[in-house]
């Protein structure tokens, strides 16, 4: 039945290949359990309630693409969005988080449009490369820049804005969990930043600053608060519609980049090199950001940590089905994960901000035609807190130098056309 559904012996692997495959990409990834409901929680939103609803939409979309394209992929809410959700949307905005799930769900449909009508590759190849690059980097920056603020390590300055926070116990704590997960990822070891979590977790506890779970399983908390309160009407107002562009333009790129990277190096090509369950990776994408909402929680997405178990020789999507089935199965233990203090998690968010830098080398900032728009993309993020603002900078300048040297030609009129929604999104 299994080589029937999954092909497993045209694709070179077996169930045993597959299982511990899939065990790896969960432990690579588990992080999000944690890191996630801390992130939207400071949204108002109930965190017991967003712990069993983060483990049931990642296991229910990996099992979506493990079953509809047998692709070994993890899917989950996304880091950098929720970020975006909570800290942009939220609080820098006073958005209520209802609205703001109802603006995930509009950006959900229309990527699933786009996605129907071939349109969504078509973006991709209109946006310039260094711009991609720099929204990657300038979301590492954001989330890195969180992280330090959520563990204390940066503070409020009035005269200077932000500044060097005091050496608390929890904030030294944290930094040990840094240095943890960076030795730890350093060696290569599988689960680096879920076992920094978790032993930062356990320091604290013996230390005296945090205390011990009550027990290890439970019955998941209710995601009744949270799982179908978003309000869609609200979220059609104007002055949201850059914020519905912003969740669309990363989740295309992060999304896209991911499949392509992670199914080539699983051998799910063919003879001219393409992808063909591809459509349904992105179409199950989309599905899965539209049915997240209506759950509660911010844009899904696929996870580069899927790369892990592909390493370890996963496949097909039965990799995914083990992954997903772990997800599902770490509801049980919100006793534990409740447990997770604040400053075992931020260091997480620091770690995965190196992640995203990656791609700052490849922009070419001798040519200030590329380094300049990429430049205010991945600067404005953080410093103004919001990923919109600094994709709309980096459009409405790249567009602009192009007009302004007389070469506006090699702009594409989709890449214009983005760049006339920034400015009105700036505008409005």
């Amino acid at each position: 039945m299994l080589e029937k559904l999954f092909h497993l012996h045209s694709r070179g692997t077996n169930v045993r290949t597959e299982i511990t495959a899939g065990v790896t990409t969960f432990l690579t990834a588990a992080y999000i359990i944690f890191v996630h409901p801390n992130i939207l929680s400071q949204a108002g939103m109930d965190k017991g309630a967003l712990t069993t609803i983060t483990c049931l939409v990642a296991g229910l979309a990996t099992l979506l693409i493990a079953l509809w394209a047998n692709a070994p992929l993890m899917m989950a809410p996304g880091m950098g969005l929720n970020a975006f959700f909570t800290y942009t949307l939220v609080l820098g905005e006073g958005v209520p988080w209802a609205t703001a799930l109802g603006v995930v769900f509009l950006s959900g449909v229309f990527f699933l449009l786009l996605t129907w009508l071939g349109v969504r590759e078509r973006i991709v190849k209109a946006i310039p490369h260094s711009l991609r690059l720099a929204a990657s980097v300038g979301i590492g920056l954001f989330i890195a820049f969180i992280g330090m603020q959520n563990l204390g390590l940066i503070v409020k300055s009035d005269a200077v804005l932000v500044q060097l926070g005091a050496f608390t116990p929890a904030v030294l704590l944290g930094l040990f969990g840094l240095g943890l997960a960076i030795l730890l990822e350093a060696k290569k070891i599988r689960g680096a930043i879920l076992l920094a979590i978790l032993g930062t977790t356990l320091v604290g506890m013996l230390s005296g600053q945090s205390p011990f779970p009550d027990g290890l399983i439970a019955l998941p908390p209710s995601p009744a608060d949270i799982a179908f309160k978003l309000d869609i009407m609200g979220a059609l107002k104007i002055s949201l519609w850059a914020s519905i562009f912003s969740f669309m333009f990363v989740d295309l790129f992060d999304s896209l980049g991911t499949m392509l990277a992670v199914c080539r190096e699983a051998g799910m090509v063919d003879e001219k090199g393409d992808i063909p369950e591809l459509p349904r990776m992105l179409t199950a994408d989309a599905l899965a950001t539209v049915g997240g909402s209506l759950l509660g929680t911010s844009t899904t997405t696929v996870y580069i940590e899927s790369a892990s178990g592909v390493s370890d020789g996963g496949r097909t999507g039965l990799t995914a089905v083990v992954t997903a089935g772990l997800f599902l199965l770490s509801a049980f233990f919100t006793p534990l994960i409740g447990a997770v203090p604040a400053y075992a998690t931020a260091p997480a968010l620091m770690v995965v901000g190196i992640f995203m830098m990656r791609g700052i080398g490849q922009i070419d900032f001798y040519d200030f035609e590329e380094g300049a728009p990429a430049f205010l993309t991945f600067v404005l993020m953080p410093l103004t807190y919001s990923i919109a603002t600094g994709l709309a900078f980096g459009l409405l300048s790249y567009v602009l130098i192009k007009l302004f040297q007389g070469r506006i030609r090699q702009c594409d009129p989709f890449l214009i056309g983005a760049a006339v929604f920034s400015l009105i999104s700036l505008m409005v």
